[in-house]
Parts: C-alpha cells; structure tokens; sequence
C-alpha cells in the first residue's frame, strides 16, 4: 500500500491510497482535484510507502502549471474507482461532483447524506476491500454529526496500518466540535481512535501542527514530548514539507485530546470528568485560535476564487 499525499487549498490534505498489486486506487477526501497548494516556487506531490516509513517521488512543478489529481492517477498508472469521504464540508468533498463527472462510475462514499455526490451511504463498523487493501469504517462523530475515519490495514503484510481521521484527530489536535456532544467527541477521539494500534500512521485532514503544538505547550509546558515535537514541527514548517503522517503512539504522548485522563491535562482545565475535560480544552483551544490574527472574509473570498470555488460574474 502506497499513500501520496497531496497537498491542496492553504492547509488541507487529499490522499491517493494505491494498491500496489492491482494498481487500483482510491482518493481520501478530494477538495479541489485540478489543482494544488501552491508552494514557494514549486507544487509538489509526497507519497509514503509504509515498509520505510519515508516519503517518496517528491515532485516539483512550476506555479504556472498545476497539476490535476487524475494527472497523478495517470502518472502513477492506476484505476481511480472510489472516493472515501471523512465528512461533507467543501474542503473534503467539494471536488466529489467534477471527479465524478469525468470518472463514470465513480463510487463516492461517506457516511453523511450531506456529502458531495454520496453514491452510497456508510455505517459504522462496516468493512470495504480493494484487492488486499482492507478498509474499515469508523463513525466518529464531534466535529461534524456524520465523520467517518477509515482505518486500512493489508493482508500479509508487516507494514504498520493507516488511519485517515479528516478532522476528527490531526497531529497534536482535533477538528472544532460543530455539531455533537462533549461525550460523543471524547468517544470518538478516546474509546474509538485512540485504541486503534499504536503504529498506526494517521492522516489528517489538514496541516495545523505547529498551532496544535502551541497549544499543546500551554497545557503541558512540561511535557518534554510536547516540546521535541515543537521544534521539529518549527523545523518542517521552515522546510514547507509535510507534517505528516504521525503515528497514534506518537499522539497518546503529546495531543492534550487523546490526554484528557492526563493529570497535568486535568489540571489544566480544572476538570476531572473526560468529557468535561474534553469540553474546556476545546473552549481552550478556540480562545487560543482566536487570539491569532483571523481570515478575513474578504480574504476567504480570494481564496475561494483563486481555487476555482466561485466564478467570476458573467458580462451582460
């Protein structure tokens, strides 16, 4: 199994998962798929093959030339058949209706009815196959009411399983709570992700590490894992390279979120209660985010027209 990461919009990941037998292959949360983030002079695809655990074909192409996620279906020489979508907001799955208007019989899934050209609807616990890649479907509700994570293991193989969490668990983080409870996140993040195997390799959704791990450092300023993941977070960031995957073993010791039974994490929010605990960090969190400058609209407006999201009115 070969995982490239993408990089798209400012700070969002998509995923091509490649069964490397049968050469088919499978798209993890597609936002924008004809184009990608542009970085410091060049666009650049990774790809992380689990038996080194490295990351692999670094690809620069110039800005004026960005290049389409079928390009890469195309390069890499394999059958896109499937999108798995973690949850419906348009940084995850607006690209769903284009990818399925050029790929006929594209197979869009997700859990969420909400989610851009759904095929078919997704429960819980539920197990897909694509020839010895397994991938098991994990409800996690707590940022959206229909987040679905997808954990992906292969038959006869010693490399380490894959989690793909959207916005339920990033690196030293977790998405916003929008739309459930305190108590259904802590499942979700605690009782659901957090037992999976601790080699398992996770894949966010988006790039958010070094403000995770900021935040992280509030809580636990003593935590010695928090503060070796820091500064090499600080120094990928100078790099303009990808953060991830982590591993979930690497998360149990510095993300505040899967830390919540923590007593410095209880301390911190004078909590003793998970959920509770759970509650105020992300209370914390946002009072932390804030505190940085914000998007303006005006901003999010440009953004969205430079990625193709609006269109430019039509002269009359």
């Amino acid at each position: 199994m070969k995982v490239k990461v993408i990089p798209v919009l400012e700070d969002n990941y998509m995923y091509l998962v490649i069964e490397e037998h049968t050469r088919e292959a499978v798209a993890v949360d597609v936002a924008v798929p004809k184009r990608a983030r542009p970085l410091p002079g060049a666009l650049c695809t990774r790809a992380w093959h689990p038996n080194t655990g490295s990351h692999l074909d670094h690809l620069h192409l110039p800005n004026s030339h960005p290049f389409q996620l079928l390009e890469i279906v195309g390069r890499e020489g394999v059958s896109l058949t499937t999108v798995l979508t973690t949850h419906h907001h348009w940084d995850h799955a607006w690209g769903n209706m284009e990818l399925a208007r050029l790929l006929p019989g594209l197979v869009v899934l997700g859990a969420d009815e909400r989610i851009c050209a759904l095929t078919r609807r997704l429960v819980h616990g539920e197990e897909l196959r694509f020839g010895a890649i397994h991938v098991r479907c994990l409800l996690t509700p707590g940022h959206t009411s229909g987040h679905m994570s997808y954990f992906l293991w292969e038959d006869e193989c010693l490399d380490p399983p894959a989690v793909f969490s959207g916005d339920a668990l990033s690196v030293a983080g977790c998405g916003s709570r929008l739309e459930t409870t305190a108590q259904q996140m802590y499942h979700s993040l605690v009782e659901t992700l957090g037992t999976l195997p601790p080699e398992t390799k996770v894949f966010c959704g988006h790039e958010h590490t070094l403000g995770n791990l900021e935040f992280a450092q509030k809580v636990e300023p003593c935590n010695n894992q928090v503060k070796a993941k820091l500064s090499w977070a600080k120094k990928r960031d100078e790099d303009d390279v990808p953060m991830v995957p982590s591993t979930l073993g690497e998360e149990l010791l510095y993300n505040p979120f899967l830390r919540v039974a923590e007593e410095p994490v209880r301390k911190f929010t004078g909590k003793v209660a998970p959920a509770e605990v759970l509650e105020v960090l992300c209370r914390e969190r946002a009072s932390f985010e804030r505190a940085a400058e914000p998007l303006q609209p005006q901003a999010q407006a440009l953004l969205a027209l430079q990625w193709g999201l609006l269109s430019m009115p039509q002269p009359k």
